[in-house]
Parts: structure tokens; C-alpha cells; sequence
């Protein structure tokens, strides 16, 4: 897909919600990338580049924000017309984990879709500016990052369900896009929500024990 620089640039910098989803900011100052509505400062014009996918951005070595989270983003449903076999191709690989499963390959999604494997590979070159491999690893890695932050599973569980096959793997493709373990994003995780406990947890110590004192 062709992004027009202008355009782009002032959505990022408006933060305008109706881009959410349709393309992603990389910033070449921190190596990371964002979605336009980020609530970081602004990088300056100069230090960005713009692409397609979050799939595009991680090929390109940016990492994804900790802040917008790119995972949460949503689907974007831009992929019309002619391009209908990227949009269902996308859902498959998505929704549906159709590169997560042992012996699943871009042949095999291909022939789903009714083209061959070299077609769709161009198809993905052309409008995400990635492969669907790329995509679909981008896909489990933000899989395993939502339910890391929405959930307590276990590290093995979360791996299984995010379509990775095995929690070697998990953990080495996540390092490789976040740069750094997946139990460090847990730890500062439950340290932050340790800090907004502790002062609530101390207002109901003192509560309870005016109470125990109370002579009625």
C-alpha cells in the first residue's frame, strides 16, 4: 500500500483515531514503532518513517511501543476490491492462526485462497510490505503481549496460545521484537499495579483498625 508522507505525518501528529489501525510510525531516534493516536511527544518529521503493517515496522527493526501498544490496534478493514484476497488471507493468518499449526505453510493458505503461493506472497510485498510469515509472527507475538497484560496464564500457556510451538521459541521471538524477555514485560506489569495497591491496601489497614477501636 502507497502511504502519502504528508498525509501520514499530520494524522500522527493530530494523533487522529480514524488512522488507528491503517498505518504505524517508526521512529528512528528509539527504534521504536507506534500507532498514530501514541500519547508520547510527537517525534520530530525528520526522524519517522511510515508503514502499512506493525508487521512491515518489526521487519524494518522497530520495536513495538509499550505505550500505544500496536498490538491492541484495530484490524484494518481498508483491504477492498481487488485486494480482497489480502484482506481474507490477513484473517486467516490473524484470527484463525493459519501459519501457527505444525505443517502450516504459505502454499497451504494459498491454495485456501484460490492463488498461488508466489501471487500472494507479491500481494503481501505489495500492500503490507512483508511476508506472510512476518506477518504471521507478528501476529502471535501480539497474541502473547495481550494476554500477558490481560491475563495471570502461565508463560508455557500463554506460548501455546499465541500459536507458538514451543516456549523456546516464544521466548526467542519475543525478545527478538520487544528486546527483552517476556517475564520482564510481566514483572514491571505487576510492580506498577503493586505501587497503585499499596497506598489503597494501607487506607484499609488504617480503616480496619479504627474500626477493632471504635466502642461500638
Amino acid at each position: 500500500m502507497s502511504l502519502d508522507f504528508a498525509e501520514c505525518d499530520r494524522a500522527r501528529l493530530a494523533r487522529d483515531s480514524v488512522y488507528d489501525g491503517r498505518f504505524y510510525t517508526g521512529v528512528h531516534t528509539t527504534g521504536i514503532y507506534c500507532r498514530p493516536v501514541c500519547p508520547v511527544r510527537p517525534a520530530r518529521s525528520a526522524n519517522v518513517s511510515f508503514f502499512p503493517s506493525a508487521a512491515a515496522a518489526e521487519a524494518a527493526g522497530f520495536r513495538p511501543c509499550l505505550r500505544c501498544r500496536p498490538e491492541t490496534a484495530p484490524f484494518c478493514s481498508a483491504w477492498i476490491g481487488s485486494r480482497a484476497t489480502v484482506e481474507r488471507a490477513l484473517r486467516l493468518i490473524v484470527e484463525d492462526g493459519a501459519l501457527d499449526a505444525e505443517g502450516a505453510t504459505v502454499e497451504r493458505l494459498a491454495e485456501r485462497l484460490g492463488v498461488g503461493a508466489r501471487q500472494l506472497t507479491r500481494l503481501f510485498a505489495r500492500y503490507l510490505q512483508a511476508s506472510p510469515s512476518e506477518v504471521a509472527k507478528t501476529a502471535r507475538v501480539q497474541r502473547a503481549k495481550r494476554l500477558i497484560d490481560e491475563t495471570s496464564l502461565p508463560m508455557t500457556e500463554i506460548a501455546m496460545q499465541a500459536g507458538f510451538g514451543s516456549l523456546r521459541r516464544f521466548n526467542s521471538v519475543f525478545a527478538e521484537v520487544y528486546g527483552r524477555p517476556p517475564t520482564e514485560i510481566r514483572r514491571k506489569k505487576f510492580s506498577g499495579a503493586a505501587v497503585l495497591a499499596s497506598p489503597l491496601s494501607a487506607r484499609l489497614a488504617r480503616c480496619g483498625a479504627l474500626w477493632r477501636r471504635s466502642p461500638y
